[in-house]
């Protein structure tokens, strides 16, 4: 069947390594890989799970939380509606958490005109190219804001400014669970198909050193700040000039073997 009866099932993989009383669950890299309720069910049950903890994910599978997060660790974040906000000890509070999202169009309409169009209208819990509008105008926020939240009900909605003409960077980063995290160097992912990567460069060339290191340090600090643990990779968009904190994917990629 489809992957929430199985590779996606949480509750099905956790009544299956309780019943075969397993020491260890390695998820792969599947939904469940960054589902934060695998990690913590299984822990429930004395089992390990081989992959980050559940307050890692927490901390970086929301995209609002993500961004907190990178701006407080020296981290650049491109404008957007929560821009200028620092948390403290890497908690992102409730009141940050809100000051950084818009409930109405009309507050979508103030963001929009700090941060300057074009601006991408998002869901925090959006993906698939659902959840997610670009506007150029007020008239076409106040309709794609409208839009976003009939698509993904329920979710916060922040607003980010279009990055153009932008390569697709990444880092590919691994922590233990004594505090230790290393990079692994970086990856230009920008040859893409319908938001699919299909070539992948390593390492970075169109950057020059001082900004791969930036890259490569600033993805260090963010898995550091999260106590991240095992695989994953920090994404960032370069446009020539100034790079920018995409998002983290909190699970063992393809790139990591290479």
């Amino acid at each position: 069947g489809s992957n929430k009866n199985n590779s996606a099932n949480v509750e099905l993989i956790i009544d299956v390594a309780e019943r075969e009383a397993v020491d260890a669950v390695w998820p792969g890299w599947g939904h469940a890989s960054e589902n934060p309720r695998l990690p913590r069910g299984l822990a429930a049950q004395g089992i390990v799970f081989m992959g980050p903890p559940a307050s890692a994910m927490d901390a970086v599978g929301d995209k609002i939380r993500a961004n907190l997060l990178a701006q407080s660790n020296r981290v650049n974040v491109i404008p957007w509606s929560g821009s200028g906000r620092t948390i403290k000890d890497n908690v992102v509070d409730a009141d940050t958490m809100k000051a950084a999202t818009v409930h109405s169009v009309d507050e979508a309409l103030a963001s929009a005109k700090k941060i300057g169009y074009p601006i991408m209208i998002k869901a925090s819990e959006g993906g698939g190219g659902k959840g997610i509008r670009m506007v150029n105008s007020d008239e076409e926020c106040a309709s794609g804001y409208s839009q976003v939240i009939a698509e993904v009900v329920g979710s916060p909605v922040f607003l980010q400014k279009l990055s153009q003409r932008s390569r697709h960077l990444e880092v590919q980063v691994l922590a233990d669970a004594h505090g230790t995290a290393i990079h692994l160097y970086s990856r230009d992912c920008s040859v893409q198909r319908r938001h699919q990567k299909i070539i992948e460069e390593g390492p970075v060339t169109v950057a020059p050193p001082d900004v791969r290191k930036e890259l490569e340090d600033g993805a260090v600090r963010l898995a550091s700040a999260v106590g991240y643990c095992s695989a994953g990779t920090v994404e960032y968009l370069y446009n020539g000039e100034e790079y920018s904190f995409l998002e983290v994917n909190p699970r063992l990629q393809v790139e990591h073997p290479v």
